[in-house]
Parts: C-alpha cells; sequence; structure tokens
C-alpha cells in the first residue's frame, strides 16, 4: 500500500475535510504526520491483514502539505457519518485519539474546512446577527450587554432587578451566568418570570432589551426546559456549548418549538484552547458552532482585556460573520473582563457588528448598575459615532467616571 504523504498535491475542499494542525515531535516532520493521518483513519501502530488496497486508497487520510510544524491533512468525506449533522462523529476523526500518540510531544488542531456536502447537513442559525438585531430594533450600533453579577448569589426578584437598572441605563442584552441554571437560591421559573416582568416593563417605556437565559442541562431534558423558560417568557436562551455539546444547540436550533435566539458560551474551552501546542483552537469550535445554530456565540475580546488570551481571535469573528458557508451569521460577543475604557479598541478590531459585554464593568461603577450601564452604552455610543472617548466624557459624565474608575486602553 502507498504512503499517507501525498505532499505537493493540491488540496481538494470538494472531497475531503481539510484540517490544519500543529505538531511538535522528535520524529521527522513526515513520519509524525503520517502517524496522525494513519490513526485518525484507516491505520493503527501494526500491519494488519484486514486492511487491503481499495480501503486504504478510498478512505484514508492524506497529508498534503507540511510547512514547519504545520501540517494539513485531509480526510475523505467518506469517512464522515451519512446521518445528518454529527458533530460528535466528526470530532471523533479531526480531533480524536491523535492526542494521545505518543509519537507526539502536543498537537493541535488549529483549522478546519468542510467541504458544501457535510455543510449541507446543517441548517446554521435560525435567527442569527441580524435576526437579534431586528428583534431589538438596532440594525447598526453594536448591541451592548451585560452578565447579571455576581454569577450567583442574586435571588429571582435582585436579578431582575438588576435587569432592569441595566435596561433603563440603555442596554440591549443581558444575560445569566454560565455557572447559573437551576439553583435553590435562584429557581430558573421565578427568575425566568421576573425578568420577563422586567424586560415588559422596559418596552412598555420605549426601550427593547432581550435576557439570556441559561437552559444548560443534561441532553435529554435540554429542549424541554427551553421550551418551559420560552413559555415563562424569556426572549432568548444560553447554552453552554462545551459542557452541553454542540448536540444541545444543534437540538435546540432545529427544534420547531424554539423561537427565540441562542446564545452560546464557550465557558471551559480554555482547557484545550490555551495550550498553543496542544489540543484545539477556538476558530475550528466557532464553525462547529455557527453550523449547529448558535445565534450568538462569545469569542473572547480580540486581544484586549482578561479573557482574551489568544492572538488569532480575529478569524474567530470572520468565522462568525464571513459568508464563505451557506448560514446566517453569527452574532460576535466580545466579553471578558470588559469595561467602558477598552470598547473604543473592541470596535475598531470588531466593527460596529458585535455585541459588547459587561459585567463588572456594569455592576463595578460607582454609582450603581444603571449609571455602569449608562457609561457602558455612552462608551459604545462614542465608538460608533468615531469621538474619542474623553471627548465624548465631557459631556457625559457616567463615561468619566468609568474612565477615571478603570481606565483605557
Amino acid at each position: 500500500m502507498d504512503s499517507y504523504l501525498h505532499l505537493g498535491e493540491p488540496v481538494d475542499p470538494d472531497k475531503y475535510v481539510v484540517c490544519k494542525y500543529r505538531v511538535t515531535t522528535d520524529l521527522p516532520m513526515e513520519k509524525a504526520a503520517e502517524a496522525i493521518a494513519a490513526e485518525q483513519s484507516t491505520g493503527t501502530w501494526t500491519g494488519i491483514s484486514t486492511l487491503d488496497n481499495e480501503v486504504f486508497t478510498s478512505l484514508g487520510a492524506r497529508v498534503v502539505d507540511i510547512t514547519g510544524d504545520t501540517i494539513i491533512v485531509e480526510f475523505p468525506i467518506d469517512d464522515f457519518s451519512i446521518e445528518v449533522g454529527t458533530v460528535p462523529q466528526i470530532l471523533s476523526v479531526i480531533a480524536g485519539n491523535l492526542f494521545g500518540l505518543g509519537a507526539l510531544k502536543g498537537v493541535r488542531l488549529e483549522d478546519v474546512n468542510f467541504p458544501k456536502a457535510i455543510l449541507e447537513q446543517y441548517k446554521g442559525p435560525k435567527f442569527g446577527a441580524d435576526g437579534i438585531r431586528k428583534m431589538l430594533g438596532r440594525p447598526e450600533k453594536p448591541l451592548v450587554g451585560t452578565i447579571v453579577k455576581p454569577k450567583i448569589g442574586l435571588n429571582p426578584k435582585k436579578t431582575a432587578e438588576y435587569v432592569y437598572e441595566a435596561g433603563a441605563g440603555g442596554l440591549t442584552n443581558s444575560k445569566d451566568d454560565e455557572t447559573l441554571v437551576d439553583q435553590l437560591f435562584c429557581p430558573i421559573e421565578d427568575r425566568t418570570l421576573a425578568v420577563a416582568e422586567a424586560l415588559d416593563r422596559l418596552e412598555a417605556e420605549g426601550h427593547k432589551m432581550m435576557h439570556a437565559i441559561n437552559v444548560s442541562t443534561r441532553g435529554d431534558k435540554i429542549v424541554e426546559l427551553a421550551e418551559k423558560v420560552q413559555s415563562w417568557g424569556a426572549r432568548e436562551i444560553m447554552v453552554d456549548v462545551i459542557t452541553c455539546g454542540f448536540g444541545a444547540v444543534q437540538a435546540l436550533a432545529e427544534d420547531p418549538s424554539i423561537k427565540v435566539p441562542i446564545h452560546v458560551h464557550r465557558t471551559m474551552h480554555g482547557a484545550f484552547t490555551k495550550d498553543p501546542l496542544h489540543g484545539v483552537a477556538m476558530l475550528p469550535l466557532t464553525k462547529l458552532t455557527r453550523m449547529c445554530g448558535g445565534d450568538a456565540l462569545h469569542i473572547g475580546t480580540l486581544g484586549v482585556g482578561k479573557m482574551s488570551g489568544s492572538t488569532k481571535e480575529d478569524a474567530n469573528l470572520l468565522a462568525c460573520l464571513g459568508n464563505d458557508v451557506p448560514y446566517k451569521s453569527v452574532m460576535p460577543v466580545c466579553s471578558g473582563g470588559v469595561y467602558p475604557g477598552i470598547v473604543e479598541a473592541i470596535v475598531k478590531k470588531a466593527g460596529n457588528n458585535v455585541q459588547i459585554q459587561a459585567g463588572g464593568g456594569v455592576a463595578g461603577h460607582p454609582d450603581g448598575v444603571r449609571a455602569g450601564a449608562m457609561g457602558m452604552s455612552q462608551a459604545v455610543d462614542a465608538a460608533f459615532l468615531g469621538i474619542p472617548k474623553e471627548e465624548y466624557a465631557k459631556d457625559h459624565k457616567e463615561l468619566a467616571i468609568a474612565l477615571e474608575t478603570w481606565g483605557s486602553k
């Protein structure tokens, strides 16, 4: 049988799933690359009598490029399940046993591109960025949101008060944090009903806002829970995609009973995205989230803020908004250590089609949540209008106090 190496042959994006890996090894790169291709397709640690040339040729992975520590591997479409939309099986192929190969010190899945035949198995976002904007009546400006803080501890009444104050200060979005679902101190039904009342009150006063209720739970119950919170008045739901799984997002997005957007949190992603030499980069996860139907997704703060941790976040922004796939765009959410002083820098990098979200940057304002929301809203307005934040702050005291409190970047 031939080698798994097909170096110099053109990449074929129509017939193969094309993956980029970063490899650390003491072996020659050709041997390390072949080990990955073999392990993830037709090979094993020794020669086997059950592998014939026809199977090897039609289903074996192909290493088509080795440049420095980066390899490009193509997996034939037939290596993937014919069942519609099966991310678990896809991940088992492109990000499976290779991480345990003894021949490698480290390996990281940096990127993946899917052929049309696989993309067509997924429906993508039901609402997407444009749908969320339409619901909020905000066609151009960046969305501006908050995370209820502290992330756990507030009861339903205080949660609703927080949401109301944030909306009264001009925010378009708010959300539960990733650890809050249905605890005794804040039952999900009571919280959803109270928040819905606060949102109705804001709308009666002329301001549209949505709050994402976290429905992250076991896979066989998540649609049922989402249906319940929707019936209690939720205008958006949230899912922790890594802990719940891509199938949870897909189940919610494709269920006709779910008629609200899905805000996707990426909690726990750092366990395998943070190491630049091993694991999985955020980019493949962003692409899979869009395929599965997430309407909004956390992408970090584009190199600004406490949760940035990556020099490649711009690629995630493009993966949310790009037109290279047959889906609606995803609203990119910049969140993690955000405060008014860095809003200008985020908008310069992200543009206006973004949701900028602050927790402590709202709740920590010296004059309270409403003033914190006003400071964030004013920072977004200044960035949208192209007015330097320091100049804009001269006539907007909430922003001025925020800049004095936390500084700027």
